[in-house]
């Protein structure tokens, strides 16, 4: 019996029979005939087409593996309040903080990472996708110490203060526009 039939009670409906539970027509041997010769330039094309589709997406992986000891920053997500035209306003908000310490590897694409006393909060095991290498430069690191990170790596922006308004005329609209900080 096959596995289909012992799972569901009733026969696999294939291209080759591809009849109603039940009706014992037989197909034609001239159709059967033709399946058997589509049937490999069929499997020949879904080859072609699978190995095409694998060979964009690997263009967006990247092999990245950390060792013990390394140094790494680590990927947040701004959570902001104020969304504009249905986008949130995130785009200056900074996305990596840290850096951290790799403690140990944990299974193949994880790592536990020295975090520090306030951000007890956060569990120190992460995928290799939510960490960057660090290039040591003091310009671009994120004084991380500010930023208060929920347990899914997440933080809320609040603005600091307003900088400036004003009014943006359209044709049949007036937009106020508030610069905040």
């Amino acid at each position: 019996m096959a596995p289909f039939e012992a799972l569901y009670g009733r026969p696999c409906r294939t291209p080759i029979c591809w009849v109603e539970v039940g009706d014992t027509v037989l197909p034609r041997p001239d159709v059967v005939k033709h399946f058997a010769e589509v049937l490999p330039s069929i499997k020949e094309r879904l080859k072609a087409a699978q190995s095409r589709q694998n060979t964009y997406d690997d263009q967006h992986r990247r092999n990245v593996e950390f060792h013990v000891e390394d140094r790494v920053l680590l990927k947040v997500s701004p959570m902001c309040g104020v969304i504009r035209f249905g986008k949130k306003i995130a785009k200056l908000s900074p996305r990596h903080i840290g850096y951290f310490q790799i403690i140990e590897r944990v299974g193949d694409l994880a790592y536990r990472l020295d975090l520090p006393q306030h951000l007890s909060n956060v569990h120190n095991v992460f995928y290799v996708t939510m960490l960057r290498e660090y290039q040591p430069d003091n310009s671009h690191v994120i004084d991380y110490s500010t930023i208060e990170l929920a347990a899914n790596v997440t933080y809320d922006e609040a603005p600091v203060r307003i900088l400036g308004k004003e009014v943006r005329k359209l044709r049949t609209k007036k937009i106020p526009m508030v610069k905040i900080q």
